[in-house]
């Protein structure tokens, strides 16, 4: 179950807000008992991308042994 300030990853691309299927985000806000969430993506220099809200089927937790990576952020 997703909660506040847990980190999942994003299940698909937003093309509009120049995010990525796999981006990290933290979850800042839960609706209707985990049915959406308000997830925020920052830069590794903590500028935010985007705040969004997000049904749960375009979020998961992150799993075990999972790691991060780095890819440049394009101009939405």
């Amino acid at each position: 179950m997703i909660k506040e300030l847990d980190t999942i990853v994003l299940s698909r691309d937003l093309s509009g807000h120049g995010l990525k299927q796999g981006d990290i985000g933290a979850v800042v806000h839960c609706y209707k008992g985990g049915e959406s969430f308000e997830v925020e993506f920052i830069t590794g220099q903590g500028d935010t991308v985007a705040v969004v809200t997000l049904n749960s089927e375009d979020v998961r937790l992150m799993q075990d042994k999972e790691i991060l990576h780095v890819r440049k952020l394009q101009a939405a």
